[in-house]
């Protein structure tokens, strides 16, 4: 399937991660254009941008539009990861604080940034990683910054609703190489990166029209009713 993304734009927000580098992978195996963007890349291999910082994001995003003239695929999966969470303060404000920043807040740097510059152009994509553990209760700093996302991107969906520019949520279970076909009660299914980066291309493209949708991939949790 042509997935019409030849010649789009696309910055990839955490692409040299894990997820990241399969979905700019992807992407340009699609024909797009694509910039990675992390707090360490330089001129040479993408552009330098900490979500942290919003005059990192603004700076960032401007030199995108400099050289390419747009913007039309937002992807982002840079947050911390979550094994730099510490269980014995799941529920610690700070610790809560600094996760929905780190994550949550620094998707919405981000695509704050780049949807005025979409919605203008009357097309744009947007697409965010966040996990599954927004389904689950038992950690308070998990759940939160994940569910945060969610909230996040539903609002933008929303006040983007008509103008071409769509916002949608990927989460994941477990990543693996190796993913497992079985499915533990109480988890969701495992996928690997390359099917995540199937999916996100796939909502980067002009094809789909879903919009404000928060989508688990492989299984979501066994067990889980709704949130």
């Amino acid at each position: 399937m042509d997935l019409q993304l030849t010649d789009r734009v696309a910055l990839v927000v955490g692409g040299k991660g894990y997820i990241g580098s399969a979905v700019a992978d992807r992407l340009r195996a699609e024909g797009a254009t694509v910039v990675v963007a992390s707090r360490s890349a330089t001129d040479d291999d993408g552009v330098a941008i900490d979500t942290a910082d919003q005059a990192s994001v603004d700076a960032g995003v401007a030199s995108v539009i400099a050289q390419h003239g747009r913007i039309d695929v937002l992807v982002v999966t840079a947050a911390p990861s979550a094994g730099t969470l510490d269980p014995a303060k799941k529920s610690d404000p700070d610790q809560i604080a600094r996760a929905v920043d780190g994550k949550a807040l620094g998707f919405l740097r981000v695509a704050n940034a780049v949807l005025p510059g979409q919605r203008e152009a009357g097309f744009g994509r947007v697409v965010v990683v966040s996990g599954q553990n927004a389904y689950l209760s038992g950690n308070i700093t998990a759940s939160l910054r994940n569910t945060a996302v969610s909230v996040i991107a539903k609002n933008l969906a929303d006040e983007a609703a008509g103008s071409g520019v769509t916002v949608n949520v990927v989460n994941p279970g477990t990543v693996t190489d190796d993913p497992a076909a079985e499915v533990q009660r109480g988890s969701g299914g495992e996928s690997s990166p390359q099917q995540i980066a199937d999916l996100i291309a796939f909502l980067s493209s002009p094809l789909s029209v879903v919009s404000g949708e928060s989508i688990s991939i492989a299984h979501r949790v066994l067990g889980s009713v709704t949130i």
